[in-house]
Protein backbone atom coordinates (compact mmCIF):
# COMPACT_ATOMS: atom_id res chain seq x y z
CA UNK A 1 0.00 0.00 0.00
CA UNK A 2 1.48 3.40 -0.73
CA UNK A 3 2.47 5.58 1.78
CA UNK A 4 0.00 8.51 3.03
CA UNK A 5 1.37 11.60 3.00
CA UNK A 6 1.32 14.83 5.40
CA UNK A 7 2.55 17.68 5.00
CA UNK A 8 3.49 19.22 8.11
CA UNK A 9 3.22 22.84 8.94
CA UNK A 10 6.78 23.17 10.76
CA UNK A 11 6.94 26.71 12.81
CA UNK A 12 10.03 26.21 14.10
CA UNK A 13 8.05 25.42 17.22
CA UNK A 14 8.66 22.31 19.77
CA UNK A 15 4.52 21.58 19.47
CA UNK A 16 5.01 21.30 14.90
CA UNK A 17 8.79 19.45 15.63
CA UNK A 18 7.32 16.26 17.53
CA UNK A 19 3.92 16.41 15.29
CA UNK A 20 6.38 15.44 12.33
CA UNK A 21 8.25 12.96 14.62
CA UNK A 22 5.60 11.19 15.55
CA UNK A 23 3.89 11.45 12.15
CA UNK A 24 6.57 10.03 10.50
CA UNK A 25 6.95 7.33 13.82
CA UNK A 26 3.34 6.58 12.60
CA UNK A 27 4.61 5.32 9.07
CA UNK A 28 3.39 8.24 7.12
CA UNK A 29 5.53 9.97 4.32
CA UNK A 30 6.27 13.38 5.90
CA UNK A 31 7.19 16.82 4.15
CA UNK A 32 7.88 19.91 6.53
CA UNK A 33 7.06 23.03 5.12
CA UNK A 34 7.48 26.34 6.55
CA UNK A 35 5.20 29.68 6.32
CA UNK A 36 6.80 32.60 6.26
CA UNK A 37 4.13 35.42 6.41
CA UNK A 38 5.74 38.26 7.52
CA UNK A 39 8.78 40.92 6.33
CA UNK A 40 8.53 43.81 8.12
CA UNK A 41 10.61 43.47 11.41
CA UNK A 42 10.55 47.41 12.58
CA UNK A 43 7.27 46.70 14.59
CA UNK A 44 8.33 43.41 16.26
CA UNK A 45 9.50 43.85 19.60
CA UNK A 46 13.18 42.42 20.63
CA UNK A 47 14.13 39.26 18.73
CA UNK A 48 11.15 37.61 20.15
CA UNK A 49 10.10 35.92 16.91
CA UNK A 50 12.06 36.73 13.68
CA UNK A 51 10.94 34.80 11.51
CA UNK A 52 14.41 33.93 10.24
CA UNK A 53 15.37 32.08 13.46
CA UNK A 54 12.23 30.15 13.50
CA UNK A 55 12.31 29.20 10.09
CA UNK A 56 16.43 28.09 10.66
CA UNK A 57 15.06 25.91 13.24
CA UNK A 58 12.28 24.55 11.10
CA UNK A 59 14.84 23.17 8.92
CA UNK A 60 17.17 21.83 11.42
CA UNK A 61 14.18 19.61 12.53
CA UNK A 62 13.73 18.65 9.13
CA UNK A 63 17.43 17.77 8.79
CA UNK A 64 17.43 15.86 12.16
CA UNK A 65 13.93 13.96 11.22
CA UNK A 66 15.24 13.47 7.90
CA UNK A 67 12.37 14.69 6.20
CA UNK A 68 12.15 16.89 2.88
CA UNK A 69 11.25 20.46 3.55
CA UNK A 70 10.53 24.07 1.47
CA UNK A 71 9.83 27.18 2.63
CA UNK A 72 6.59 29.15 1.17
CA UNK A 73 6.16 32.44 1.06
CA UNK A 74 2.52 33.72 1.93
CA UNK A 75 3.02 37.02 3.15
CA UNK A 76 1.34 38.41 0.41
CA UNK A 77 -2.13 36.65 1.36
CA UNK A 78 -1.51 36.73 4.26
CA UNK A 79 -1.05 41.17 4.44
CA UNK A 80 -4.50 40.88 2.39
CA UNK A 81 -6.52 38.12 4.62
CA UNK A 82 -5.21 39.41 7.77
CA UNK A 83 -3.83 42.59 8.06
CA UNK A 84 -6.16 44.76 6.42
CA UNK A 85 -8.67 42.97 7.79
CA UNK A 86 -7.43 43.53 10.79
CA UNK A 87 -6.61 47.56 10.62
CA UNK A 88 -10.49 47.64 8.80
CA UNK A 89 -11.63 46.11 12.34
CA UNK A 90 -9.85 48.18 14.62
CA UNK A 91 -10.66 51.09 12.71
CA UNK A 92 -14.78 50.22 13.07
CA UNK A 93 -14.00 50.05 16.95
CA UNK A 94 -14.09 46.45 16.74
CA UNK A 95 -11.29 44.16 18.26
CA UNK A 96 -9.94 40.71 15.63
CA UNK A 97 -9.16 37.59 16.54
CA UNK A 98 -5.95 37.22 14.06
CA UNK A 99 -5.14 33.84 15.25
CA UNK A 100 -8.70 32.16 14.46
CA UNK A 101 -8.45 34.26 11.05
CA UNK A 102 -4.95 32.92 10.48
CA UNK A 103 -6.04 29.67 10.77
CA UNK A 104 -9.18 29.53 8.74
CA UNK A 105 -7.77 31.64 5.67
CA UNK A 106 -3.98 31.30 5.84
CA UNK A 107 -3.11 27.18 7.24
CA UNK A 108 -6.25 26.12 6.78
CA UNK A 109 -6.79 27.74 2.96
CA UNK A 110 -3.99 29.06 1.04
CA UNK A 111 -1.25 26.28 3.12
CA UNK A 112 -3.87 23.25 2.55
CA UNK A 113 -4.11 24.22 -1.37
CA UNK A 114 -0.68 24.45 -1.61
CA UNK A 115 0.05 21.08 0.61
CA UNK A 116 -2.59 19.22 -2.02
CA UNK A 117 -0.90 20.32 -4.84
CA UNK A 118 2.21 18.88 -3.71
CA UNK A 119 -0.04 15.52 -3.85
CA UNK A 120 -0.63 15.60 0.07
CA UNK A 121 -3.25 12.90 1.59
CA UNK A 122 -3.02 15.21 5.13
CA UNK A 123 -1.89 18.62 6.25
CA UNK A 124 -0.67 18.37 9.83
CA UNK A 125 -0.28 20.95 12.82
CA UNK A 126 1.07 21.58 16.05
CA UNK A 127 -1.85 22.16 17.76
CA UNK A 128 -3.42 21.11 21.00
CA UNK A 129 -7.06 19.81 19.87
CA UNK A 130 -8.30 16.48 18.98
CA UNK A 131 -10.09 15.24 15.39
CA UNK A 132 -13.39 12.52 16.23
CA UNK A 133 -14.96 10.62 13.43
CA UNK A 134 -18.60 9.56 14.19
CA UNK A 135 -20.95 8.04 11.37
CA UNK A 136 -24.58 9.36 11.20
CA UNK A 137 -27.05 8.17 8.55
CA UNK A 138 -24.26 6.76 6.51
CA UNK A 139 -21.99 9.81 6.46
CA UNK A 140 -18.79 10.11 8.06
CA UNK A 141 -18.46 13.44 10.01
CA UNK A 142 -15.56 15.09 11.54
CA UNK A 143 -15.47 16.35 15.04
CA UNK A 144 -13.43 18.96 16.21
CA UNK A 145 -12.34 18.00 19.97
CA UNK A 146 -10.63 19.76 22.62
CA UNK A 147 -7.20 18.99 23.35
CA UNK A 148 -6.29 16.41 26.38
CA UNK A 149 -3.98 19.01 27.96
CA UNK A 150 -6.67 21.73 29.61
CA UNK A 151 -4.20 24.11 29.92
CA UNK A 152 -3.28 24.19 26.40
CA UNK A 153 -6.72 23.14 24.61
CA UNK A 154 -6.49 25.60 20.98
CA UNK A 155 -9.52 24.28 19.30
CA UNK A 156 -10.87 27.54 20.22
CA UNK A 157 -8.45 29.03 17.28
CA UNK A 158 -9.64 26.39 15.17
CA UNK A 159 -13.17 27.18 15.57
CA UNK A 160 -13.67 28.63 11.78
CA UNK A 161 -13.14 25.43 10.39
CA UNK A 162 -15.23 23.17 8.07
CA UNK A 163 -16.16 19.40 7.10
CA UNK A 164 -13.65 19.45 4.41
CA UNK A 165 -11.26 21.11 6.10
CA UNK A 166 -11.30 18.65 9.28
CA UNK A 167 -11.41 15.73 6.54
CA UNK A 168 -7.87 16.37 5.59
CA UNK A 169 -6.59 17.61 8.91
CA UNK A 170 -4.29 15.47 11.40
CA UNK A 171 -3.28 16.97 14.94
CA UNK A 172 -0.63 14.60 16.15
CA UNK A 173 -0.08 16.23 19.83
CA UNK A 174 -3.82 16.22 20.95
CA UNK A 175 -4.12 13.64 23.16
CA UNK A 176 -0.36 14.99 24.81
CA UNK A 177 0.15 17.13 27.40
CA UNK A 178 3.19 19.89 27.09
CA UNK A 179 5.59 18.44 29.12
CA UNK A 180 5.34 15.32 27.07
CA UNK A 181 6.04 16.89 24.04
CA UNK A 182 8.30 18.69 25.38
CA UNK A 183 9.96 15.48 26.84
CA UNK A 184 9.68 13.52 23.20
CA UNK A 185 11.65 16.72 21.98
CA UNK A 186 14.33 16.04 24.27
CA UNK A 187 14.14 12.81 23.75
CA UNK A 188 14.99 12.63 19.98
CA UNK A 189 17.62 15.79 20.86
CA UNK A 190 15.10 18.27 18.49
CA UNK A 191 16.74 22.09 18.59
CA UNK A 192 13.15 23.14 19.37
CA UNK A 193 12.90 21.32 22.84
CA UNK A 194 13.80 24.40 25.34
CA UNK A 195 11.90 26.61 23.21
CA UNK A 196 10.36 29.21 24.72
CA UNK A 197 6.29 29.04 23.26
CA UNK A 198 5.60 32.16 20.60
CA UNK A 199 4.12 35.02 21.81
CA UNK A 200 1.28 37.84 20.16
CA UNK A 201 0.26 37.77 16.47
CA UNK A 202 -0.01 34.46 14.73
CA UNK A 203 2.92 33.99 12.53
CA UNK A 204 4.58 37.82 13.01
CA UNK A 205 5.18 37.71 16.85
CA UNK A 206 5.19 40.33 19.59
CA UNK A 207 4.06 43.08 18.16
CA UNK A 208 3.88 46.65 19.65
CA UNK A 209 -0.22 47.14 18.64
CA UNK A 210 -0.57 50.42 18.64
CA UNK A 211 2.48 50.98 16.46
CA UNK A 212 1.70 48.11 14.17
CA UNK A 213 -1.62 50.08 13.65
CA UNK A 214 -0.20 53.67 13.73
CA UNK A 215 1.04 52.35 10.66
CA UNK A 216 -2.35 52.93 9.11
CA UNK A 217 -4.64 54.77 11.50
CA UNK A 218 -3.41 57.87 12.32
CA UNK A 219 -3.44 59.02 15.96
CA UNK A 220 -5.55 61.30 17.26
CA UNK A 221 -6.30 62.95 20.17
CA UNK A 222 -9.09 62.06 22.60
CA UNK A 223 -10.63 62.16 25.75
CA UNK A 224 -10.96 59.21 28.25
CA UNK A 225 -14.63 59.21 30.79
CA UNK A 226 -14.92 57.50 33.82
CA UNK A 227 -18.40 55.92 34.18
CA UNK A 228 -19.35 55.88 37.90
CA UNK A 229 -20.86 52.98 39.38
CA UNK A 230 -23.95 53.95 40.14
CA UNK A 231 -24.76 55.47 36.50
CA UNK A 232 -28.19 55.27 35.89
CA UNK A 233 -28.36 53.39 32.90
CA UNK A 234 -27.04 50.08 34.93
CA UNK A 235 -30.36 50.63 36.53
CA UNK A 236 -32.60 49.11 33.91
CA UNK A 237 -36.40 47.90 34.66
CA UNK A 238 -36.92 44.82 32.83
CA UNK A 239 -39.98 45.21 30.60
CA UNK A 240 -43.12 43.21 29.83
CA UNK A 241 -41.33 41.79 26.58
CA UNK A 242 -44.01 40.93 23.44
CA UNK A 243 -42.16 38.62 21.71
CA UNK A 244 -38.95 35.74 23.18
CA UNK A 245 -36.87 37.66 20.42
CA UNK A 246 -37.35 41.11 22.04
CA UNK A 247 -36.28 39.43 26.03
CA UNK A 248 -33.18 38.26 24.02
CA UNK A 249 -32.43 41.43 22.56
CA UNK A 250 -32.48 43.36 26.14
CA UNK A 251 -30.32 40.86 27.87
CA UNK A 252 -27.72 41.17 24.67
CA UNK A 253 -28.25 45.39 24.33
CA UNK A 254 -24.79 47.01 25.06
CA UNK A 255 -24.92 50.30 27.19
CA UNK A 256 -24.87 53.46 25.19
CA UNK A 257 -22.65 56.38 26.90
CA UNK A 258 -22.42 60.06 26.43
CA UNK A 259 -19.75 62.66 27.44
CA UNK A 260 -22.21 63.58 30.18
CA UNK A 261 -22.26 60.03 32.05
CA UNK A 262 -19.08 60.62 33.23
CA UNK A 263 -16.28 63.02 34.26
CA UNK A 264 -13.10 63.49 32.07
CA UNK A 265 -9.83 61.63 33.61
CA UNK A 266 -7.13 61.81 31.32
CA UNK A 267 -6.06 61.71 27.03
CA UNK A 268 -5.74 59.45 24.59
CA UNK A 269 -4.22 58.75 21.43
CA UNK A 270 -6.63 57.08 19.50
CA UNK A 271 -9.69 55.21 20.52
CA UNK A 272 -9.55 52.70 17.81
CA UNK A 273 -6.11 51.44 19.42
CA UNK A 274 -8.14 50.64 22.15
CA UNK A 275 -10.62 47.40 23.54
CA UNK A 276 -13.04 46.60 25.98
CA UNK A 277 -11.81 44.81 28.84
CA UNK A 278 -8.27 46.69 28.47
CA UNK A 279 -6.36 47.84 31.48
CA UNK A 280 -2.46 48.68 30.43
CA UNK A 281 -2.26 51.88 28.09
CA UNK A 282 -4.30 54.10 29.74
CA UNK A 283 -2.08 55.85 31.56
CA UNK A 284 -4.23 57.52 34.27
CA UNK A 285 -3.26 57.36 37.96
CA UNK A 286 -4.78 58.55 41.46
CA UNK A 287 -7.95 56.46 41.12
CA UNK A 288 -8.73 53.70 44.26
CA UNK A 289 -9.20 50.85 41.29
CA UNK A 290 -7.45 50.48 38.34
CA UNK A 291 -9.15 51.38 35.23
CA UNK A 292 -10.68 49.10 32.76
CA UNK A 293 -12.08 50.17 29.16
CA UNK A 294 -16.14 49.36 29.37
CA UNK A 295 -16.52 51.14 25.83
CA UNK A 296 -14.86 52.87 22.99
CA UNK A 297 -16.26 55.30 20.55
CA UNK A 298 -14.53 55.79 17.07
CA UNK A 299 -16.55 58.03 16.05
CA UNK A 300 -16.32 60.83 18.63
CA UNK A 301 -13.33 58.91 19.20
CA UNK A 302 -13.88 58.39 23.25
CA UNK A 303 -12.85 55.84 25.53
CA UNK A 304 -15.17 54.96 28.77
CA UNK A 305 -13.72 53.88 31.76
CA UNK A 306 -14.49 52.30 34.99
CA UNK A 307 -12.88 51.48 38.18
CA UNK A 308 -12.13 47.73 39.20
CA UNK A 309 -12.88 44.91 37.34
CA UNK A 310 -16.70 44.77 39.18
CA UNK A 311 -17.54 47.59 37.52
CA UNK A 312 -21.17 46.71 36.14
CA UNK A 313 -20.24 48.51 33.01
CA UNK A 314 -18.07 45.28 31.94
CA UNK A 315 -20.79 42.56 32.69
CA UNK A 316 -23.90 41.42 30.44
CA UNK A 317 -25.89 38.36 29.98
CA UNK A 318 -26.35 37.94 26.00
CA UNK A 319 -24.76 38.73 22.72
CA UNK A 320 -25.73 38.22 18.93
CA UNK A 321 -23.92 36.63 15.91
CA UNK A 322 -26.01 37.62 12.53
CA UNK A 323 -27.08 34.98 10.48
CA UNK A 324 -23.84 35.61 7.96
CA UNK A 325 -21.62 35.06 10.54
CA UNK A 326 -22.86 31.67 12.45
CA UNK A 327 -20.59 28.36 11.64
CA UNK A 328 -21.05 25.56 12.20
CA UNK A 329 -18.64 23.20 12.21
CA UNK A 330 -20.74 20.41 12.81
CA UNK A 331 -23.39 21.11 10.06
CA UNK A 332 -25.75 18.77 11.00
CA UNK A 333 -26.53 20.04 14.46
CA UNK A 334 -27.32 23.75 12.73
CA UNK A 335 -30.51 24.96 14.52
CA UNK A 336 -33.87 26.15 12.98
CA UNK A 337 -35.27 29.27 13.35
CA UNK A 338 -37.06 29.55 16.96
CA UNK A 339 -35.11 26.40 18.30
CA UNK A 340 -33.03 26.53 21.27
CA UNK A 341 -29.89 24.73 22.34
CA UNK A 342 -27.67 24.38 25.83
CA UNK A 343 -24.07 24.59 25.39
CA UNK A 344 -20.89 25.55 27.15
CA UNK A 345 -19.14 28.57 25.34
CA UNK A 346 -16.42 31.00 25.44
CA UNK A 347 -15.62 34.17 24.39
CA UNK A 348 -12.44 34.27 24.43
CA UNK A 349 -9.08 31.76 24.42
CA UNK A 350 -8.39 30.59 28.03
CA UNK A 351 -11.81 31.46 28.98
CA UNK A 352 -13.17 28.64 30.87
CA UNK A 353 -16.41 27.16 29.69
CA UNK A 354 -19.69 28.60 30.76
CA UNK A 355 -23.42 27.54 30.10
CA UNK A 356 -24.75 29.13 27.86
CA UNK A 357 -28.33 28.80 25.47
CA UNK A 358 -28.27 29.33 21.85
CA UNK A 359 -31.52 30.74 20.73
CA UNK A 360 -31.66 30.86 17.04
CA UNK A 361 -33.76 34.10 15.54
CA UNK A 362 -34.50 34.85 11.51
CA UNK A 363 -31.89 37.49 12.05
CA UNK A 364 -29.08 35.54 13.36
CA UNK A 365 -28.31 33.48 16.88
CA UNK A 366 -28.33 34.44 20.68
CA UNK A 367 -25.89 33.16 22.87
CA UNK A 368 -27.44 33.85 26.40
CA UNK A 369 -25.30 32.82 29.38
CA UNK A 370 -26.39 31.61 32.80
CA UNK A 371 -23.76 33.95 34.48
CA UNK A 372 -22.77 37.76 33.19
CA UNK A 373 -19.87 37.61 31.03
CA UNK A 374 -17.24 40.26 31.18
CA UNK A 375 -16.01 42.71 28.39
CA UNK A 376 -17.99 40.81 25.26
CA UNK A 377 -16.01 42.26 22.89
CA UNK A 378 -17.50 43.12 18.93
CA UNK A 379 -15.69 41.18 16.42
CA UNK A 380 -14.18 38.64 18.89
CA UNK A 381 -15.21 35.02 18.55
CA UNK A 382 -17.73 33.10 20.24
CA UNK A 383 -17.45 29.33 20.35
CA UNK A 384 -19.66 26.89 21.21
CA UNK A 385 -19.14 23.52 22.56
CA UNK A 386 -21.13 20.32 23.61
CA UNK A 387 -18.91 18.47 25.88
CA UNK A 388 -15.63 18.23 25.07
CA UNK A 389 -16.51 19.10 21.08
CA UNK A 390 -16.46 22.23 19.59
CA UNK A 391 -19.34 22.42 17.53
CA UNK A 392 -20.04 25.79 15.89
CA UNK A 393 -18.82 29.69 16.43
CA UNK A 394 -19.72 33.26 15.42
CA UNK A 395 -18.35 36.83 15.11
CA UNK A 396 -19.88 38.68 18.35
CA UNK A 397 -21.57 41.56 16.42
Amino acid sequence: MKQKRVIVGLSGGVDSSVAAYLLKEQGYEVIGLFMKNWHDDSVTISNECPWLEDSNDAMLVAQKLNIPFQTVDLSEEYKERIVDYMFHEYEMGRTPNPDVLCNREIKFDVFMKIAMDLGADYVATGHYCRKGVIEKDGTEIYQLLSGKDNNKDQSYFLCQLSQAQLSKTLFPIGELQKSEVRKIAANQDLITAEKRDSQGLCFIGKVRLPEFLQQQLAPKEGVIIEVPEDYSGYQKNIPNFSSEEERLAFLSEKNKYSKQDGTVVGKHQGAHYFTKGQRKGLAVGGTKEPLFVIDTDVSENIIYTGQGKQHPGLYRHGLFVTQEEVHWVRPDLQLQEDETLEVLARIRYRQPLEKATLHQTSTGLYVIFENAQSAITEGQFVAWYLEDELVGSGVIS
